[in-house]
Parts: C-alpha cells; structure tokens; sequence
C-alpha cells in the first residue's frame, strides 16, 4: 500500500490548490477572450447578445471548473493512497468529466494510522488487522460503530455499559 498523504481536518478547505486556482482564472480569461474577441470576427453572422453572454460564460464556468477538479483530484488521491498523476490523467483525457466521474466511483476510502502499531488502515475499520487495537467504539452485540459516549446502540438496543464502556476502547487480545 502507498504511504498516505495526511491532510488534517483543518485544512480540508486547501484541497484545491493554488495553481488549480491561478490555472483555472487563467483559462476562463483566456476562453472568454476567445469568445468575446476572436470568435466575433471569423462569424458570418451576428448572434443575439443574450444568447452569447450566455454561452461565454458557460463554457468559461465550464473550463475552470474542469481545471478545478484537476486540482482537487491532485489534493485528494494522495490521502487515498492513490496515484496523482494516473488519476489526473484520467481526468484530463477522458472526455465530458467521465474521468471525474470514474474516480468517485472508484477511489478508496480514506487511510488512517493504527495509534498502537502504525499499521495504515482504512477509515471504517473497527479494528486494526495487524495488532488487533479496538479503533472506535462498537457495540459489543452487533458489532455496529457507535460514540464512546452513548449508553445504548442506535441499532440493535443493547445497553453498552454490559460491555465494560472503558474496555471498549482499549487494546484488546492482551
């Protein structure tokens, strides 16, 4: 498995960056300059100004927001354990978003870091599969997820302080 980049929850918001920012401004000037100044003069005829508005910005939108996804794919798989630069190509070569779309559908989960051996496991893990450590605390009937601080399971409604509530987050099989 590829060592995960850490992002912390505070810097989710920087998970476009900056040269995802300046790329995708650049490319909307420059397609609206096209639109606006090329295009005009090699028109036979004169197309309503709404209708143009329109369409300039759309397709300008469109560019930076392609652009965009570009960045945030770059940001993102990293903290997935997954390649940047194939998902990035994917993105950029597969035409009409479907790359985008391709790598919502199949990206991991996120990757987190076992705190009693460091083994990297996946986010919806109860346990770690390598030294057996209790990651978040589950129902000790249904096994589902629930918050240390609950006193029965949202789920199956087996009273939790049966399960020894402190030993439910402790490392078990020692």
């Amino acid at each position: 498995m590829r060592e995960p980049q850490s992002i912390h929850a505070n810097e989710d918001t920087r998970l476009i960056p900056t040269w995802s920012i300046i790329a995708a401004a650049a490319v909307f000037v420059l397609v609206e300059y096209y639109f606006w100044i090329v295009f005009p003069t090699q028109q036979h005829h004169v197309t309503p100004l709404g209708l143009r508005i329109y369409l300039n910005l759309s397709w300008g939108l469109l560019a930076s927001v392609y652009f965009l996804m570009l960045g945030f794919v770059s940001m993102d798989a990293p903290r997935r354990s997954m390649s940047p630069r194939f998902w990035m190509l994917i993105c950029f070569v597969m035409p009409g978003g479907i790359g985008a779309v391709l790598y919502f559908l199949l990206r991991t989960p996120l990757v987190s870091t076992c705190p009693a051996c460091g083994t990297h496991v996946q986010n919806d893990f109860h346990f770690c599969p390598q030294c057996n450590y209790q990651l978040t605390a589950s129902c000790g009937n249904c096994y589902r997820t629930v918050r240390a601080s609950d006193q029965f399971c949202t789920r199956c409604g087996h009273e939790l302080a049966h399960d020894q509530m402190p030993a439910r987050l402790r490392v078990l099989g020692n």
